[in-house]
Formats: C-alpha cells, structure tokens, sequence
C-alpha cells in the first residue's frame, strides 16, 4: 500500500460522514465516498482495506468532530457552577450538535449498523462511553448541581431532542427547545 496522505484519510472520512447522513449505510460505497470527497475513482479503497474498516473509521471520526474544542472546555469550566451554567452548557451542546447535522445524523445511521457490525459497536461503545464517563467526571469536578445520575438522564434526554430537531424540525420550536432544556436540568439537577 502506498504512503497515505493524512489529510486525504480525514477528507475521505468526512466525506462518508456526508454520504451516511445523506444516503444511510447501504449508500456508503467506495464510490460514493470517493465523488462525495472529490477524489479519483478507487482512492477510497487504496486508505481502507474494507467497507467495513470504513465504517468503522467513520465512527471514530464523527464522533471526534462532534466533541467539543479545549477551548469549548475551558470556557464550560468558567463561572459559577449552578442551573443556570448548567442550563448554558446544555444549550451550548444542543446548538454544537445541531450544527453539525450531518456528524449527528450519520452517528445516528451508525448506530443503527452497529447492531450488525460487532466491530463497530466495539468502537462506538468504547467511545460513547468514554465520553460519558468524562461528561461525568466534568460535571463532579465543576461542581454542577445533580449527580451521574443528572448526567446520564441529560444524555438521553437531549439526545432525542437533538434528533427531532434534525429529523422533525416542526415538532419542537427554538422557543420550545430552550424551554424543555430548562426544564430538564431544573428537574434532573435537584
């Protein structure tokens, strides 16, 4: 195998992100990625050795682009910790996401293939919950109101929100999301 471009491994990748949102996993082809990513034909197949290995790559790379920046961070650690910067953080992490709808909707279309791919559960189990893990350890640091408890039921809570926003745009208003983010962290931070 050829020396590979760094650059161009992560275009490809991005470029299966945009074909998974868009055409689900059975539209994830070699070809597919290489006229999403702008390549010559066969590129694709020359950085992964299988479909499978880029699927799974998939994985690990939308999920690295919807973490949030160090700077993110930092900026999550400043001020007072109570509801109302708890409140803040969810609201920041729903727009983070919504964002990036393709990112989140493929990881969706990920998941869903998960349950035919061992191997790709594997890499979205250990990074899902890793990052879960972190959210929690974040939140106890912080100081935040509410326990792991708050964190994982705000997961799953904002989780469903976020795809309804992508996939339903006209159930929950702007007005209606900040309203029910509110309303979990004040429910689930007591």
């Amino acid at each position: 195998m050829a020396r590979q471009n760094p650059a161009r491994r992560a275009a490809l990748l991005d470029a299966a992100i945009e074909v998974l949102a868009r055409d689900g996993s059975r539209g994830l082809t070699f070809r597919a990625v290489d006229l999403e990513a702008g390549v010559p034909p066969g590129t694709g197949s020359n950085y992964f050795a299988s479909r499978d290995a880029l699927i799974e790559q998939a994985g690990g790379r939308v999920y690295e682009r919807l973490r949030p920046s160090d700077a993110e961070l930092v900026a999550a650690q400043a001020g007072p910790a109570d509801r109302a910067k708890l409140t803040a953080l969810m609201r920041d992490l729903v727009a983070r996401l919504s964002a990036f709808p393709s990112g989140y909707l493929a990881l969706v279309e990920l998941r869903l293939e998960a349950m035919r791919r061992p191997a790709l559960r594997s890499v979205l189990t250990e990074m899902i919950g890793a990052d879960l893990a972190a959210n929690e350890a974040f939140h106890r640091a912080a100081g935040h109101p509410g326990d792991a408890t708050t964190v994982r039921l705000l997961y799953l809570a904002l989780n469903w929100l976020i795809l309804d926003r992508l996939t339903l745009p006209g159930v929950f208003t702007d007005a209606d999301t900040d309203a029910l983010i509110e309303a979990a962290v004040e429910r689930l931070s007591r």
